[in-house]
């Protein structure tokens, strides 16, 4: 592998149940639109949506639905959930953690709807992207391959309250 290469999802949606005083009956559901996926470099985006590696054609969606939480403490957890890539689906672990809550003005239409609530999460996990059935990859000149086993997955979520 010659550097890291770091990619965004443009399109995610999902649901979160979420009590603070009672965490531990948690439950998330995310949707990722595939086709959304920009790294800064238009080839590579076109690359990485090809069969060669999520082939967004076929699969246009990443799916993680996840109900089993761990704790590690007071705002850590260890959500435990499944996730889809490519129609292949297979258990995983996100470290989560609970940044907090605060309200907000909620502005719609030109009018202040709010406040409402939001909270705030971090959660990151690593998976070997062979397991999903992504294996392409090329040889280097000097040794090594273009391509790394892991994914690292950083995500940054804001839920906002339903009443």
């Amino acid at each position: 592998m010659v550097t890291y290469v770091r990619g965004h999802f443009k399109n995610v949606h999902g649901i979160l149940e979420f009590d603070p005083n009672s965490p531990a009956v948690s439950r998330v559901e995310a949707v990722i639109d595939t086709r959304g996926l920009w790294s800064g470099e238009p080839d590579r985006d076109a690359h990485l949506k090809s069969p060669d590696f999520l082939d967004v054609g076929r699969f246009p969606e990443i799916t993680f639905r996840g109900s089993q939480v761990r704790f590690r403490g007071p705002t850590e957890a260890v959500v435990i959930g499944d996730l889809t890539i490519r129609g292949i689906t297979r258990p995983i672990e996100l470290q989560v953690q609970y940044l907090g809550q605060w309200e907000t003005p909620w502005w719609e239409d030109g009018m202040d709807k709010g406040p409402k609530t939001r909270a705030g999460f971090l959660a990151t996990t690593q998976f070997n992207r062979h397991d999903f059935g992504v294996s392409w990859n090329n040889a280097l000149d000097h040794g090594g391959f273009v391509v790394g086993d892991d994914v690292v997955v950083t995500i940054d979520a804001e839920a906002i309250l339903e009443p």
